[in-house]
């Protein structure tokens, strides 16, 4: 193991002249110890720091050297072309679904405005039925009440002709016993006398 190189110890004064800024804790802990200092560990010449920048520029170098940063590039350009795909897709299936969003309400529009007009037309053809039935009821009530006045009527007229005949009949037969009662033989003779002389 390498001895450690001990070195002057270094007053505030002078970390504050080399611009370190005030003594850190270590240091007065250091003091505090009897001025007892630890060795730093170092390999080939160089301390922990030099070894931890040297290897971050190893990484980087290889990094470069593998061209990760042009793989990283082209992951991420494959990613944001993804995703402008993806947004235009999207794009699209609104552009669609607008489409048949105002199609459907134009249709639903034309299925109300078709409602209403049958409706209208059911209504004026209700009202057409409604005026014909009365129509109809009363020419149907004007030809019974004429049918029913053609049969009083014609009740009436046989009624008249049968009174008429009975009439008739009672008065010939009245004649008939009248003739009989007043007439002679003699009387008959000139009655005979003179219808035929009205027929010559």
């Amino acid at each position: 193991m390498a001895e450690a190189v001990k070195t002057p110890e270094l007053t505030a004064e002078d970390h504050a002249a080399m611009g370190h800024g005030p003594v850190v804790a270590g240091v007065a802990s250091t003091e505090a110890n009897g001025g007892e200092e630890h060795a730093t560990p170092s390999a080939l010449g160089f301390d922990a720091t030099m070894l931890v920048a040297l290897a971050m520029l190893v990484v980087i170098g290889l990094a470069i050297w593998k061209k990760v940063p042009a793989m990283i590039a082209g992951a991420l350009d494959k990613q944001i072309s993804g995703i402008k795909d993806q947004l235009d897709q999207a794009t699209t299936l609104r552009a669609e679904a607008e489409a048949i969003k105002s199609e459907y309400e134009a249709k639903a529009k034309q299925a109300a405005a078709d409602a209403e007009a049958m409706k209208a037309a059911a209504e004026d053809e209700a009202k057409l039925i409604i005026a014909r039935a009365k129509e109809d009821a009363t020419a149907l009530i004007g030809r019974r009440a004429k049918a029913a006045e053609e049969k009083i009527a014609a009740a009436e007229r046989a009624a008249i002709a049968d009174v008429r005949a009975k009439a008739a009949s009672a008065a010939a037969a009245a004649a008939a016993q009248l003739i009989a009662q007043h007439h002679d033989a003699k009387a008959d003779a000139s009655l005979i006398d003179q219808s035929i002389a009205s027929l010559n």
